[in-house]
């Protein structure tokens, strides 16, 4: 009697956790319904309190833009940064020069110049400052509604309610934009690359 009792107690929560993950794929696939053309969203997976999208969007790869030199990013946003200069090993044994943007608040973006795209790359970034705008105009303090409206036409409010983490990705998974939230408010955006070559 006890075996059994076991068994059906397992087949219960067996049930329970593949019809959780049924209603998140469903959820996803109602968001993919209604995302924006311009962010070429091909997939969406919830789980739990983060929904991760993946997009082929350029803009995912320069959430800052695109700048041909450090100097002009900083020349046209007209922020003050606090820009540090060093070396960072990468793919083991080359030494690429990283400029290091710092805010008051310690919000920072790590930038490189490519030799291969012309074009200055994101390395890293923690941004807790509301004056840095990102290109698409996402910055920190925005609602959580008005996050969400950048990358979605509509979608039901119930199915975004529970989203602590919004994390856009981009479609080979090289570059994050991590977008967190406490309560209805974004508090900060992490940004994580992958990148292993110069």
């Amino acid at each position: 009697m006890k075996r059994i009792l076991t068994i059906s107690a397992l087949m219960l929560v067996a049930s329970m956790a593949f019809s959780q993950q049924v209603a998140s794929r469903a959820k996803a696939m109602r968001m993919m319904a209604f995302s924006r053309p311009e962010y070429q969203i091909k997939d969406i997976k919830v789980y739990t309190d983060t929904m991760t999208v993946y997009s082929l969007a350029t803009q995912v790869i320069y959430p800052f833009g695109e700048w041909r030199s450090v100097e002009q990013y900083i020349t046209d946003n007209q922020l003050n940064w606090y820009r540090e200069t060093g070396y960072k090993k990468y793919y083991d044994s080359m030494e690429v020069s990283v400029n290091r943007m710092r805010r008051f608040d310690d919000s920072y973006i790590d930038l490189y110049y490519s030799i291969w795209t012309k074009k200055v790359e994101l390395l890293a970034g923690y941004i807790s400052d509301s004056e840095v705008v990102l290109a698409n105009g996402i910055h920190v303090g925005m609602s959580k509604d008005d996050v969400m409206k950048v990358f979605f036409k509509k979608y039901p409010k119930s199915y975004t309610a529970d989203v602590a983490v919004l994390k856009v990705m981009s479609g080979a998974g090289e570059v994050a934009e991590i977008y967190t939230f406490k309560g209805t408010k974004l508090r900060h955006i992490k940004i994580e690359t992958g990148y292993k070559y110069y």
